[in-house]
């Protein structure tokens, strides 16, 4: 079973709310989790993985063969990203703009369109407390193009997946193109929220794209509950989300959290509330037509 766990906003508590979920679950079977925030992975600083391969991740960007090029702007005509501009008798290349596609190369009838490989970032993993299985991706600083690397990403943690691992995708915050990647091909996606306006106005916006887009189950967890949550609760029942955890707004989370020290080891009592939130996802994943 992959979840992905995910929210609108940074800091509503994702990560925490991973590697608890992970390091509760390795307990009873295999766990794959994998940071997919890329631009700036933090799982680590928790689970203290020791690091066995790596592999570098790259993006195929046009070169444009000045002498053969007849200036024809086929290439800038299909370019879907504007990465390719007629200027003066020049096409200029905009690479950060460049999405790697390769249609330029292909339909240039001059063949005046080579490709260089770019240096997106790297994905690397290894093995973490507890036998968890991890991974994490990196993308180098400057680049813009966080997608390619979480792809990536997966597709190196597949191949090293041991069978009947449950896999949990650290998601990047927001709605956007890198979240959609990490949710692809889940089958549940768990939504951390906080009782904050903010925090329901960005939980609307992740359902819009978790459940109403792709299609995929939806449950929710209200972390720092306690006060303020009502507007949140209304939402989920008026949406018919299922809330499937309240971690309340307990100061000693924070200072674990603040000393780099995985909460659930250092607050057990929080352990079973896991083990029952993991159960609940799995008889909901059961059930699906």
């Amino acid at each position: 079973m992959i979840i992905a766990i995910a929210s609108g906003k940074g800091g509503t508590g994702k990560t925490l709310l991973a590697t608890g979920l992970a390091r509760v679950a390795s307990e009873e079977m295999a766990v794959q989790l994998l940071d997919c925030d890329v631009e700036e992975p933090n799982d680590h600083l928790f689970l203290a993985p020791e690091f066995t391969w790596a592999e570098e991740v790259t993006l195929p960007v046009p070169q444009i063969l000045s002498e053969a090029c007849t200036l024809c702007g086929r290439c800038v005509q299909l370019c879907q990203f504007h990465a390719l501009a007629l200027v003066r008798a020049k096409v200029l290349l905009f690479p950060q703009l460049c999405h790697g596609c390769g249609l330029c190369a292909r339909q240039c009838p001059a063949n005046a369109i080579s490709e260089q490989l770019r240096r997106l970032g790297t994905v690397e993993g290894g093995e973490a407390m507890g036998g968890i299985s991890f991974a994490r991706g990196l993308l180098e600083v400057g680049q813009a193009l966080a997608t390619p690397v979480i792809r990536e990403l997966k597709a190196q943690a597949g191949k090293r997946r041991r069978p009947g691992s449950l896999v949990i995708l650290d998601a990047p915050p927001g709605n956007a193109c890198p979240v959609i990647e990490t949710m692809r091909g889940s089958d549940y996606v768990l939504l951390v929220t906080e009782p904050t306006p903010f925090g329901l106005h960005d939980l609307r916006l992740a359902v819009q794209t978790a459940r109403d887009q792709l299609g995929l189950p939806v449950g929710v967890v209200i972390n720092r509950a306690g006060r303020g949550e009502d507007e949140v609760t209304a939402y989920c029942q008026a949406e018919g989300l299922p809330i499937l955890l309240r971690l309340p707004l307990d100061r000693r989370i924070a200072s674990a959290y603040a000393e780099g020290i995985l909460w659930v080891d250092g607050l057990p009592e929080y352990r079973e509330a896991l083990r029952g939130l993991y159960s609940q996802i799995a008889a909901s994943v059961e059930v699906r037509p």
